[in-house]
């Protein structure tokens, strides 16, 4: 990506005291757009977006990347294009727009030149991000049921992040004021990880601002959300006051400084909220590519946990009805996360998650289960996720056994101390998720080599 990625010493603010949008249909709304916190076809079936970033601007001739992300099971593109600021100009928004069309898939398309506005010197206002939407309105005017235009990419850094809401605001009224009657998308400040929360503070404010109530807010998650509590504190705010919100970009936890991916997508599923991984490759970073060189067949270890995972893109993304795809459930109707996870069918090669529960500890343990799923498998490896949950007592750590059957081995594991003696595996936990509460879990994940069978195992669960 060329991004930056900030790590920033988190800063908690007292949290302003926040007004609830009337939850009003847009008005005059055409094609997407938002009802109450959900997003919306024209003919009011709710659309979950499911999807992948790519870097068109830099890899304009990686036309083929919109039938692979397809195939990959999304049902939506975030596409980087470029303002003629620092990148481009992408002139190309019309092709674009048929390629996302042809495989059936919405259209998030971004400005990326607006990155760390007021940190990073090069990058161009919102207001230049929407002088560029505006050069670009023939190609954009009519496509309202394919197109969400994404105003500009992180718009802030993390010098004076207060200007944001001034500034979006008046980018969101200047694309009301020169006719465009699309879903607006905008990204939060703080390199678009909110870490001073001003986006969460100021929501109403941003919301408010449209005239037609046709915005939805968008989070970036990275280092910032490295823990479950992170998140879904976040995410509480948002679900809590009624205000539409997807997440815009987010990696994977590689190590435990990044962002706990596996809570991110369980809860976006639980929410009903839309997600998109960054990205599909062209960032030469393990850590945020999903494949190799744009090879769909080399999926790397974060194209595998995002397109094969439980709550992943096969498993969870349905096509959008424009293109003929069954309805997405209301966000109201879906359920909370269960301990175990679901084996949804996958139409891909690789099989669906296989999942076993753990017996019971040992007597003079506090209870524990484990739930081990083998989320992405190819010739010779795979790749497997094990949940962790207390039982009905709060726990302070916790130890997984496991037997493998027919010869595999663990290669790397993340989010656990795992270690091997032939056949006999044991899992601890790492010094920041041993502690849970009653019912409360935690994941960790590894990758494994094999020969031909890949068993489950039975895995045992020992607390303290």
């Amino acid at each position: 990506m060329k991004r930056l990625l900030t790590s920033v010493g988190v800063a908690v603010l007292a949290a302003a005291a926040s007004v609830l949008v009337a939850a009003a249909p847009a008005e005059a709304a055409v094609g997407l757009h938002i009802s109450g916190r959900n997003i919306v076809e024209a003919n009011g079936q709710n659309f979950i977006m499911r999807g992948v970033n790519h870097e068109h601007v830099w890899f304009t001739g990686q036309t083929r990347a919109f039938a692979d992300i397809k195939a990959a099971g999304a049902n939506t593109v975030r596409v980087v294009l470029g303002s003629g600021k620092r990148w481009g100009p992408s002139t190309d928004v019309a092709d674009v727009i048929t390629l996302c069309k042809q495989n059936r898939l919405i259209c998030v398309l971004e400005v990326h030149d607006t990155t760390g506005y007021g940190e990073d010197a090069a990058a161009a206002t919102l207001d230049e991000a929407v002088n560029y939407w505006i050069s670009q309105k023939n190609a954009l005017v009519g496509q309202e049921n394919y197109v969400v235009i994404n105003i500009g990419n992180e718009p802030i850094g993390n010098t004076n992040a207060g200007q944001w809401t001034a500034a979006t605001t008046a980018a969101i009224q200047k694309m009301r004021t020169n006719g465009f009657q699309h879903l607006l998308m905008v990204d939060a400040p703080n390199w678009g990880q909110d870490w001073q929360y001003v986006m969460r503070d100021n929501a109403a404010t941003i919301l408010g601002a449209d005239t037609q109530r046709n915005t939805v807010l968008s989070i970036h998650m990275y280092d910032v959300f490295n823990t479950a509590a992170s998140i879904r504190d976040y995410l509480d705010r948002f679900s809590n006051n009624g205000w539409p919100l997807v997440i815009g970009e987010f990696g994977w936890q590689r190590s435990s400084n990044n962002v706990d991916d596996l809570t991110l997508v369980a809860e976006a599923q639980a929410r009903g909220l839309g997600y998109l991984g960054w990205s599909w490759a062209g960032n030469n970073d393990p850590y945020l590519d999903m494949t190799v060189n744009f090879d769909p067949t080399q999926l790397t270890t974060w194209g595998l946990r995002l397109i094969n995972g439980v709550n992943g893109l096969k498993a969870t993304a349905k096509e959008a009805t424009i293109f003929g795809g069954t309805p997405s459930p209301s966000a109201s109707a879906s359920p909370r996360p269960s301990a175990s996870p679901s084996a949804s069918p996958s139409p891909s090669a690789s099989p669906r998650p296989s999942t076993s529960p753990s017996a019971s500890p040992p007597p003079g343990g506090r209870a524990c289960t484990a739930t081990y799923a083998v989320v992405g498998q190819w010739p010779g490896g795979f790749q497997a996720d094990v949940r962790v949950t207390a039982g009905s007592a709060a726990i302070t750590g916790w130890t997984l056994t496991w037997t493998f059957a027919n010869g595999q081995t663990v290669t790397q594991a993340w989010s656990a101390t795992v270690t091997s003696s032939g056949a006999a595996v044991t899992a601890r936990n790492m010094s920041y998720n041993g502690s849970l509460a009653a019912g409360a879990g935690t994941t960790f994940g590894f990758l494994g080599s094999h020969t031909g069978t890949n068993a489950v195992p039975t895995v045992t669960c020992t607390a303290s």
